[in-house]
């Protein structure tokens, strides 16, 4: 089992169920939680005329490979409803991989570390409440 992290945000509908959902379809799919951090409203990020998200890091158990992982999260984007229409716009659910355990993955359509995690403080802060390490740096993530 490979411990990872992901990234959870919804601004649309209502935004804590489809948290939640998310976070069942994951498990339905053979992600084990772990652990959750709280859930953080966010101005949105790269197109700024749309609602406020929530947003949430959960650490979890995977028994497969990134792209696997990547599969399940797209299906859980899916069937929780979201349509991809506009990069950064508005959605009902997001799934990404922020951490793979101490894997570096650089494909077409899948990059881990997740390339933004510098770039949204709130990731910062969530993967710090759960303890994760910073790939980078070796050491636990600092909520600076």
């Amino acid at each position: 089992m490979t411990t990872v992290y992901l990234g959870l945000g919804t601004n649309l509908g209502t935004r804590s169920r489809n948290l939640s959902a998310a976070r069942r379809r994951l498990r339905q799919c053979g992600v084990r939680i772990l652990r959750q951090s709280r859930v953080i409203e966010t101005e949105p990020w790269g197109v700024t005329e749309q609602p406020r998200f929530l947003n949430q890091v959960v650490k979890a158990a995977w028994e497969g490979t990134p792209r696997q992982l990547l599969r399940v999260a797209k299906e859980v984007e899916r069937a929780g409803g979201r349509r991809r229409t506009r990069r950064w716009g508005p959605r009902v659910i997001d799934v990404d991989i922020l951490l793979f355990g101490d894997e570096h993955v650089t494909l077409r359509d899948l990059v881990i570390p997740h390339p933004r995690i510098a770039e949204r403080p709130f990731v910062i802060e969530s993967l710090s409440e759960l303890g994760a390490r910073n790939p980078y740096e070796g050491r636990a993530f600092v909520n600076r």
